[in-house]
């Protein structure tokens, strides 16, 4: 929260208001009063579950900061993932987690000072000098005196933190590059405190088991409406639990305008719906409201930094080919601004540090990039991580394009150990679940394909499902794409953009959506 602002009062509808109490009273029982702001220290004990869920617009975010809010003023300390600070016997801790990078920055974009599952696991050794301005920024030591950092840089970092709660944020306004300033990553060797974590939909058995051996208490917050992880017979780690520890939002809270992409989401909970008839809603939502586009071809301009969904693996392929075709992508090569995804960190055992220090940087399985260009070593390239703190590095790459009818894919660039990459035109909706994007294209003859095959899924059709993940990706247009074509693009492949990107200040305004 920005320094001597408040916060405007909001009224919580009931259900969110039976939420945050449920999740008070838990809290209470374990030392933390949200009430007078009393905070007594942590006793150990068994693991603490439960789930706030519901559907798109229900307000599970704006629960989750009010949670964050009221925990952050009754004093506990938040953990980010990228400065802890000094530890303290009796302090208490919240950490706000996202199983991608681009679920979190989807929080953090909206106030919410959140990071990734991963991150959290792993901290950051920096050079002392520098853990010196790490102090003083976060209210815990005097002012430094750095040799090589001016006066006026320390005053453009300690000005972006009071809007921006970044450690790694601040270094880079104050002119530094991560790699001046992390030295290497740790293991967390101590268990911590209490866990928030978002798009808990995404979370598979083992992943929730990890989470439990490190928070004592957790707080999942998820939309039991999304496409449950692959490998999980259908089921979410919420919908496991008893019931007494699930809490549903189910009223949808509008906007000042209402949205025409959430209002078709919902629409996918009649039972009576089939896929024509819906086809239909699309084409006349797109005549009264330009945030729905019903479109006959795919837009090229969109696919480098917002993919095509699908459902199908040889759509994705298709449409990749047809993405490097349009913009005139060489057979054995990439152009800078071709998106990529990461498919897994490709080291043996003995290289772990190194393991650690790229997937800590961002290079998750999943995680979205754009190929800035070739590095100055054979293998290596120069990539932008979406989502990340600190989005622009070099890594030993292996690149692969998947070929259409071909078990093996081409690869363009390869180092013989790295970060593994495909390329990201056009993605599963599965993969998708979790990232938002500013304009959302959603190739609809896919899911007609999926109506076809008849799929029914915890009770409801795979389509709906595939359908409702796909537009609620969207967070002000949809283009609903209906036949296999592509536009030609409006101008090149550009990187320009993303060469030095600093978050934006956080407005109170922006932290209540």
């Amino acid at each position: 929260m920005v320094a001597g602002m408040a916060l405007p009062s909001i009224i919580f509808s009931d259900d969110q208001a039976e939420a945050y109490d449920a999740v008070s009273e838990a809290l209470s029982k374990v030392g933390i009063n949200l009430d007078d702001g009393v905070l007594t220290p942590r006793a150990d004990g068994k693991s603490h579950v439960r789930a706030v869920i519901g559907k798109a617009g229900s307000g599970k975010t704006l629960l989750l900061a009010r949670l964050y809010h009221a925990l952050d003023e009754a004093g506990v300390d938040l953990i980010s993932g990228d400065w802890e600070g000094r530890r303290r016997k009796d302090r208490r801790t919240l950490a706000i987690l996202a199983p991608t990078n681009k679920a979190a920055s989807v929080l953090r974009n909206r106030g919410v000072p959140a990071t990734t599952i991963h991150r959290i696991l792993y901290t950051p050794v920096y050079d002392p000098k520098y853990e010196k301005i790490a102090e003083w920024l976060a209210g815990q030591g005097e002012r430094p005196q750095v040799e090589d950092l001016p006066d006026i840089a320390l005053d453009r970092a300690y000005a972006f933190f009071q809007n921006n709660k970044s450690i790694p944020g601040a270094l880079a306004a104050a002119g530094l590059k991560g790699s001046d300033f992390i030295t290497g990553w740790k293991r967390r060797d101590d268990p911590l405190d209490i866990g928030f974590v978002d798009e808990s939909s995404m979370l598979d058995d083992r992943q929730l088991e990890d989470l439990q051996e490190i928070f004592p208490t957790l707080i999942l917050f998820g939309d039991p409406a999304q496409l449950p992880p692959v490998g999980q017979a259908g089921t979410m780690v919420f919908e496991k639990l008893d019931q007494k520890r699930v809490h549903v939002l189910h009223r949808v809270h509008r906007q000042e305008q209402d949205s025409p992409i959430l209002d078709l989401a919902h629409a996918l909970s009649d039972p009576s719906l089939g896929f024509e008839t819906f086809e239909r809603m699309v084409e006349d939502a797109a005549k009264r409201d330009e945030r729905v586009v019903y479109a006959s071809r795919v837009e090229s301009d969109l696919m480098a930094r917002s993919p095509v969904l699908v459902w199908r693996n040889a759509t994705r392929i298709r449409l990749i080919h047809a993405f490097r075709a349009v913009y005139g992508a060489p057979e054995d090569a990439l152009l800078p601004g071709e998106p990529l995804i990461c498919d897994g960190i490709e080291l043996p055992l003995k290289h772990r540090k190194k393991r650690l220090d790229l997937e800590a940087r961002g290079l998750i399985k999943g995680a979205q990039v754009t190929y800035l260009g070739p590095g100055t070593k054979p293998g290596f390239s120069r990539l932008h991580v979406h989502g990340s703190e600190d989005p622009n590095i070099r890594a030993a790459s292996i690149i692969k394009i998947e070929m259409p009818d071909e078990e093996e894919p081409f690869i363009p660039y390869a180092a013989r150990m790295g970060a593994s990459f495909l390329h990201g035109a056009a993605v599963t909706i599965h993969k998708a679940q979790g990232s938002q994007w500013e304009r959302v294209q959603v190739f609809a003859p896919d899911l007609f394909a999926a109506a076809r095959v008849g799929r029914i899924e915890a009770g409801i059709p795979l389509w709906k499902r595939l359908a409702y993940v796909a537009i609620t990706r969207a967070e002000s247009q949809l283009l609903w794409v209906t036949r296999a074509r592509l536009a030609k693009p409006s101008e090149p492949l550009r990187t320009d953009d993303l060469q030095a990107i600093a978050p934006a200040p956080v407005t109170t305004a922006d932290r209540l959506l």
